[in-house]
């Protein structure tokens, strides 16, 4: 009897972890974690203050310039940017020639585009690939970078994307290239929505001021499956229908979206042949670069400049839903950082770091304060708690309740454009230089 109870236990114990994926809860595969909502798993619990002395378990120079944010999966992180050599006067004066508003965009002589890799247990720089060196390439915004889109991860596959530049799939083991891929929009000020990894498919979003359209392309060969073009646009002005969203990919009512906000429309496509599920006109927003986010069962995301609007939807419908599925909208949206969602609340930081909490339900707003500093990462859950990262380089953690109250101030030495990560109890973040890990 004994015997078989052993047997049988022993059985369990092997099935058990045989079907739980054992790293899954602490991978984060893509921008803003595994489902994209800048959630952390529940079990999770890092710190809210520190020493930058003591409680760092390793930081790693990081070469080049890039905000895109870390990701991590079987022992590695990785990470794009972008070297870059400064342009003349002259070349910049040259390349701004006949361009709408020159005095956001600036370029450089030549850019080289890197992938990097990281140990996650020692933060040894394990692979520093240079992808392709450019001359001359076009046009950007002082406050994006030539790698702005974060990577994605499945598998031995890692997908960096910097827009226009190229899409290219690297062996997640060796560093080589598998397959690369060139969508080429004008992106106007530069590259800015991230790839999205679903069902073996890549899912690129490609909203230039010359054409629009969404793309998904095999993730082990790069061979184009489906390609849609956006909705057309009442404006005229091409700087007008740019935007730079990241897809969020949701199963709702049995169906899986993939939802993605652009100028002027809001669309949910099959992320399998990439037909429209539905579609609604949010007006005239533009440039628009918060993902949405999916709670209470509403679909919530920001119309972006020039009049930012928090925007609810009933995400159920089918075909053009502007006039039976909007549900509320609230002026003062963020136009660059993403929200976070939970238990029926939505909390969100502006640019110019006034943060509130809002009521999914009803869309209307309990609490407002002002943080302090500029932000352009994205907020990010974890055990209770905000962590909201500034441009300023401080990482303020903040209640995450009706009252918002401080928990904690942590200052860096350099700023913070790209979003945190949680591996286990333990943080990532990058600034502008380096690659850290805190301790809890």
């Amino acid at each position: 009897m004994r015997t078989f109870q052993f047997i049988f236990i022993v059985t369990f114990l092997l099935l058990a972890n045989l079907t739980s994926p054992s790293n899954a809860d602490d991978d984060w595969t893509q921008f803003r974690g595994v489902r994209g909502m800048g959630m952390a798993a529940e079990s999770a619990k890092p710190p809210v203050e520190w020493d930058l002395k003591k409680d760092i378990v390793w930081e790693s120079e990081v070469s080049g310039v890039g905000w895109s944010s870390p990701v991590y999966s079987d022992g590695r992180i990785w990470l794009t940017s972008a070297i870059t050599t400064e342009a003349t006067k002259e070349q910049i004066e040259k390349k701004r020639e006949g361009v709408d508003y020159p005095q956001i965009k600036t370029v450089a002589a030549t850019v080289e585009f890197q992938a990097i890799c990281v140990d996650l247990e020692s933060g040894k720089i394990l692979n520093t690939i240079s992808l392709e060196s450019l001359d001359n390439p076009e046009l950007i915004n002082p406050m994006n970078s030539y790698a702005s889109p974060t990577a994605a991860i499945q598998g031995d596959h890692v997908i960096c994307h910097f827009g226009s530049y190229g899409t290219w799939c690297l062996n997640s083991k060796t560093g080589e290239t598998i397959w690369k891929k060139q969508f080429v929009v004008d992106h106007s000020v530069g590259p800015g929505s991230s790839p999205i990894i679903y069902n073996n498919k890549v899912i690129l979003v490609c909203d230039g001021i010359d054409k629009q359209y969404v793309v998904a392309v095999d993730l082990k060969t790069g061979d184009e499956i489906w390609r849609t073009n956006r909705p057309p646009m009442r404006a005229t002005n091409g700087e007008y229908q740019k935007a730079y969203a990241t897809p969020l990919i949701e199963e709702i009512n049995g169906q899986v979206q993939a939802i993605i906000p652009g100028a002027q429309w809001i669309v949910s496509y099959n992320p399998e042949d990439g037909k429209e599920i539905w579609r609604a006109d949010h007006g005239d927003g533009f440039s628009v670069t918060p993902m949405a986010i999916y709670e209470s069962g509403l679909i919530i995301f920001s119309t972006a400049y020039s009049r930012p609007e928090f925007v609810a939807i009933d995400p159920t419908g089918s075909g053009d839903v502007t006039e039976t599925h909007i549900k509320w909208r609230l002026r003062n949206a963020p136009t660059m950082p993403s929200f976070v969602a939970k238990g029926g609340r939505l909390y969100a930081v502006t640019d110019r770091g006034i943060l509130s909490t809002i009521d999914i339900k009803t869309g209307t707003e309990i609490k407002k304060r002002r943080v302090g500093g500029n932000f352009s990462a994205s907020p990010m859950w974890a055990a209770g708690n905000l962590y909201l990262s500034s441009r300023d380089g401080v990482v303020s953690v903040i209640q995450c309740s009706d009252t918002l109250d401080d928990v904690a101030k942590n200052k860096f030495e350099s700023p913070i454009l790209a979003s945190p990560a949680v591996v286990g109890d333990d943080l990532l973040i990058r600034t502008e230089k380096k690659i850290i890990r805190i301790k809890n």
